[in-house]
């Protein structure tokens, strides 16, 4: 009884009714029930967050972590950790709104704000998912070039392809796309594992990096790449990706049913960003390894990683490996931009096209510019484009945080689940510092 009368008034407390929820052809379609034994109910939650994982290890990551590792050493592996630390408390509130309220992010700021409030968060985040398409684009096209000689120009046209892989897999049912990338996942950590292996980093300085330095702050160069990582790691569409796919599970109405989807949620969703953690690590960590301790202190293109890995570690393996792990990486993004666009469209403007134009749609605005950028500039060119495009996603991020913030952060909207007050100052500094960090990019850039 008390559950059904906390559930009303946390649903009197939103303006307007949710509609029909995001990817409804696959909401609710996995059975986590309360009946089943505590393992399989946890196991029925693993997925999710290996979906959200996989925004924070796209080949964006491989730039800005190659300039980051090749320039400046181990120095930047503190803002990796401290980005995938705020991530995993971002994702958790992600997961906390859609239990909650049985809402998606995008759903919330709907209901909550006017109609061009809305109508410009919605174009902020759709443009956050292109920089994201952008980097998943070049970082596939790369990958096929490096292994199988295909022209970079007619790798990017080949990636309109992977739509088809993704749609077809999300026919099958959610398990399956999170299998596919939860496979593809294992695979990008056993080749880095392999490549860290060959190049025999000095323990003692990666220890180091993880401590924080001023230099990150007073070094313009190296403030724009750490923004870089800050952007390619804290992501915004993969907070309303996570809001959105948590509710493929047949979640409980009763607050206890809640807080143990909430749990399980959130073990899921924090193992899988320290994996992510490890693997973004791992990338700088060969980066300074191989690059920056050999004197190669201007390594951002992958292309040159490529071809560098083989005469520094003296491996033939180690290219083959790092254009294994890239391709991998770009097909696994491919499936998050995909449902991530689903949620965001359906959520701000409950418009619903069929997911195969959608992804078509979203895929081009993403091609033409990579294909304009590698016709004239080369691979010089796509390496720049993919930094930028992290930095555009690290521009948008204070849109979505503090939307989420806030909404976590009220009792009259989540009741029973509410955001601890610890959680919710935590997450309002972290949106804080996000925001300065971009303000401080803005003036950089305009002061030259």
């Amino acid at each position: 009884m008390t559950d059904t009368v906390l559930d009303k008034t946390e649903s009197d407390a939103w303006r307007t009714d949710r509609g029909e929820p995001a990817l409804s052809d696959i909401h609710g379609s996995i059975d986590v029930r309360s009946s089943r034994p505590y393992w399989q109910r946890i196991l029925a939650f693993l997925g999710p967050g290996y979906l959200v994982a996989v925004g924070y290890m796209d080949p964006g990551n491989w730039a800005t972590s190659l300039a980051g590792g090749s320039k400046y050493g181990y120095t930047l592996l503190v803002v990796v950790m401290i980005s995938n630390l705020m991530a995993m408390l971002l994702q958790s509130l992600a997961a906390r709104l859609a239990i909650a309220s049985g809402r998606d992010l995008a759903q919330a700021c709907r209901d909550a704000y006017s109609r061009p409030v809305s109508v410009a968060l919605w174009a902020l985040a759709e443009l956050a998912i292109v920089a994201t398409d952008i980097a998943e684009v070049i970082g596939t096209a790369i990958g096929l070039q490096l292994l199988f000689g295909i022209p970079l120009n007619l790798g990017i046209l080949i990636t309109a392809v992977d739509v088809f892989l993704i749609l077809m897999l999300q026919r099958l049912g959610f398990r399956w796309i999170e299998a596919f990338v939860i496979a593809l996942t294992l695979v990008i950590g056993g080749c880095f594992a392999a490549q860290l292996f060959l190049a025999g980093p000095e323990w003692s300085a990666v220890a180091a990096g993880f401590m924080p330095s001023t230099d990150i702050l007073t070094n313009p160069d190296m403030l724009y790449i750490a923004i870089g990582i800050l952007g390619a790691t804290v992501m915004p569409h993969n907070l309303y990706l996570h809001s959105g796919i948590i509710q493929t599970r047949k979640l409980g109405k009763s607050n206890a049913e809640k807080r143990e989807a909430l749990t399980f949620a959130t073990i899921d969703s924090t193992v899988a960003l320290f994996f992510a953690l490890l693997i973004n690590a791992s990338i700088l960590i060969l980066a300074a390894a191989a690059f920056h301790a050999t004197g190669y202190g201007e390594v951002a293109e992958l292309g040159d990683a490529h071809a560098l890995l083989s005469p520094l570690l003296g491996a033939a393996i180690a290219p083959v490996l790092f254009g294994i792990a890239l391709l991998c990486s770009g097909l696994n993004s491919t499936a998050t931009a995909t449902l991530a666009g689903q949620i965001v469209m359906e959520g701000f403007l409950r418009m619903r096209i069929n997911p195969w134009i959608r992804r078509l749609f979203t895929r081009c605005l993403a091609i033409i510019p990579a294909a304009i950028v590698s016709f004239w500039y080369g691979q010089q060119g796509t390496a720049e484009l993919l930094i930028l495009s992290q930095v555009v996603l690290s521009l948008q991020l204070p849109f979505a945080v503090f939307p989420l913030v806030l909404f976590t952060a009220s009792k009259s909207k989540m009741g029973a689940l509410v955001s601890p007050r610890w959680l919710t100052a935590i997450t309002l500094m972290i949106a804080v510092i996000i925001t300065a960090l971009n303000v401080k990019l803005v003036l950089d850039f305009v002061v030259g």
